[in-house]
């Protein structure tokens, strides 16, 4: 009986396999796959976890944000608001004082129209006073003589 390589061949595969089923070589990479699924399965779960926790971070900023932009649009609008509000009082301050400065204008005006009026009328009244002076100094040296005889006259008669 003559056994050939196939046959040795076979007989050193088992031989191999009963060796390898002996001390556990399975057993053993099966517990390496296990283990590495086991570590790879957890890592899939962390992943998972931080993606969920990411995206509840990521939709509380953006809670945030949008109550910022509409705290800021509100802060803009109630600027505006106010601006508006401030402008109208400067207009309406302004109209006033242009007012209150064009009434007092108006009655310095009146003021130096009257005081002009009377300081022409009391000139007038001097040059009229200063034109009689004269017109009666001119009657008087012309009557002068005659006067200044009949009141001598008048005197001696009254005094006799």
């Amino acid at each position: 009986m003559e056994l050939d390589n196939t046959f040795w061949t076979a007989a050193a595969f088992f031989v191999f396999l009963g060796l390898m089923v002996y001390l556990k070589v399975p057993k053993m990479v099966t517990g390496n796959l296990d283990a590495k699924i086991d570590k790879i399965q957890s890592d899939l779960d962390e992943a998972k976890k931080l993606r969920e926790e990411a995206q509840a971070l990521l939709a509380k900023y953006e809670r945030k944000r949008k109550s910022a932009q509409s705290e800021a649009d509100d802060i803009i609008a109630a600027a505006e608001e106010e601006a508006v509000r401030i402008a109208d009082e400067a207009k309406i301050s302004l109209e006033e004082m242009i007012v209150r400065k064009t009434k007092s204008v108006e009655e310095k005006i009146s003021q130096a129209e009257s005081q002009a009026i009377a300081e022409v009328r009391s000139r007038s009244a001097e040059i009229a006073v200063e034109a009689a002076k004269s017109l009666l100094v001119d009657q008087m040296v012309d009557q002068g003589d005659v006067l200044i005889d009949a009141a001598i006259k008048d005197v001696g008669v009254r005094l006799n």
